[in-house]
């Protein structure tokens, strides 16, 4: 699909400040949104939305189609008569700029559980109504994906694997026996899901009422602990007791000697491929539902994967597999059409993962951090862009540009001063000027970069299990000088939404 040159920013909404511990689709949200139109900026991106599991990771989610109930807005409740100030009596004192994750969740579970009991008791007929439809619009994935979390919090939060076989193997009886005997638990989730999808939609449609289209990231793999794992053992390679025999991850290279051991358990691709790819079809059509424009973490997995034994301790001894690539965007295609897809297509890159990117006219990344290690003919310098391409300053994986400059090698920092014609002494924006100015149809950058902060304000360092996804944006740092700042921005480079809607 051909885009328009645009920009945009990158924050997921946990970073929102507010005064519930989390970023949530509240007030913060909205107020995000209009700061982002007033900046001339047309697209906002975040990162997976699901609920998360293992480490708070939005790429280790119960579930490829359900939202984060962390992310629902307390305040938006409160509007809504669905909370009561009350029911926010046991209102932790929260750690500024960080999301302590084990203290909210706790906190926000409860009260989730206490506007679940104001709706079982509302007298609207309009909004029972609304839950009942969406319940049945959603009953695909959502009715088992409410009985998985119900079992899982009877099992104290275990796997799936861990459970009794029946219910592990999913038998008839023992499922049914587990939605009667858990029916409360079950309607909870239910609700939670409601709730959530209710306000990011208004939160979309607000986004669209003022010129912002929404970027979702879409991880190639799912975790191995969730839902859709659980529902559909037979399109992964699992054993008879449903470990994973395969699991994916990267091989070793300069930054990690044993390579990256994800643990994502490894789709049959001949099975997918059997039923005309329907899974992957209902996942892109439900986050098509929930953003305008995907983003594919990984891509080059679906080219060619690497496969580490589902007992290795690392990623050192592995193999790359080949994968449906073609046959399975072109089934997508066929099916959905021609879809807004950007490919994450970083680390090993094939000539069958160019070629099958260039296929489907799939804008790839570019990220502005990596271009000055290798001299002028690097690909990552601007001037050996495309336009079919996206450009970053840095992603949630990267350190920040300040945290990039200070850390990096006199050679790689001298070559930049040389390339840029610059000293340095602001390299946030000297980096986004670079990008912005770039023939690249999308230019984006972290908040965090906009706001000149250093790698203190980093959001993930991959391979770390813990500490990650923590960061939050200050609230007092969305001023008129920075819009107008970035305003100015995509008005010299033609990004800015107004000058292009004139």
């Amino acid at each position: 699909m051909k885009f328009k040159r645009s920009s945009g920013i990158l924050l997921h909404p946990t970073s929102l400040p507010g005064p519930y511990g989390i970023g949530d689709l509240g007030p913060q949200a909205l107020r995000w949104i209009d700061f982002l139109s007033g900046t001339g900026c047309q697209l906002w991106q975040v990162l997976p939305l699901g609920p998360t599991g293992y480490g708070d990771s939005p790429y280790q989610c119960f579930s490829a189609f359900a939202g984060n109930p962390y992310l629902i807005s307390p305040e938006a409740l409160l509007k809504e008569d669905l909370l009561h100030p009350d029911d926010l009596f046991d209102r932790p004192r929260f750690q500024e700029g960080r999301v302590d994750f084990g203290t909210v969740i706790y906190w926000k579970l409860g009260v989730l559980d206490r506007s679940f009991h104001r709706f079982k008791n509302t007298n609207s007929p309009k909004l029972k109504a609304e839950y009942e439809r969406f319940c049945l619009q959603q009953a695909s994935w959502l009715d088992d994906f409410a009985l998985f979390m119900a079992l899982k919090e009877a099992h104290g939060g275990s796997p799936w694997t861990t459970w009794e076989a029946p219910l592990r193997q999913r038998l008839p009886d023992a499922l049914a026996a587990a939605r009667q005997k858990l029916d409360v638990a079950i309607q909870r989730q239910l609700y939670r899901q409601f709730i959530f999808f209710r306000q990011w939609q208004y939160l979309k449609t607000y986004a669209h009422d003022r010129g912002i289209q929404i970027i979702g990231d879409v991880p190639i793999f799912v975790a191995h602990d969730s839902a859709d794992v659980w529902m559909n053992p037979e399109l992964f390679f699992l054993d008879e007791y449903g470990k994973p025999t395969v699991v994916a991850g990267v091989p070793p290279d300069y930054f990690s000697p044993t390579g990256q051991l994800w643990g994502n358990p490894l789709y049959r691709w001949n099975v997918h491929s059997t039923s005309g790819y329907a899974w992957w079809l209902a996942r892109i059509k439900a986050v098509l539902q929930m953003v305008d424009i995907i983003r594919i973490d990984h891509f080059r997995g679906f080219a060619g994967y690497y496969e580490v034994p589902g007992d290795a301790a690392t990623a050192e001894h592995g193999r790359w597999v080949p994968a449906p690539g073609q046959d399975f965007f072109t089934r997508v295609r066929d099916a959905l059409g021609d879809l807004p897809i950007l490919a994450e297509d970083l680390g090993v890159i094939t000539p069958d993962v160019e070629d099958l990117r260039d296929s489907f006219d799939l804008p790839g990344m570019r990220i502005f951090q990596f271009a000055f290690g290798s001299g002028p003919s690097y690909a990552f310098l601007p001037h050996h862009y495309p336009q079919q391409c996206v450009v970053y300053t840095g992603t949630h994986d990267n350190d920040t540009a300040l945290g990039w400059y200070k850390r990096v090698s006199g050679e790689e920092k001298q070559f930049y001063h040389r390339y840029m014609d610059r000293d340095g002494s602001h390299v946030s924006w000297e980096m986004i000027r670079g990008a912005w100015s770039s023939v690249a149809v999308f230019a984006l950058a972290p908040i965090q970069d906009f706001l000149e902060l250093d790698n203190s304000a980093r959001m993930n360092y991959p391979g770390n299990p813990s500490g990650n996804w923590t960061w939050r944006m200050p609230g007092n740092v969305l001023t008129e000088d920075l819009k107008t700042r970035i305003k100015e921005v995509n008005y010299l480079y033609s990004r800015d939404k107004d000058e292009a809607e004139a």
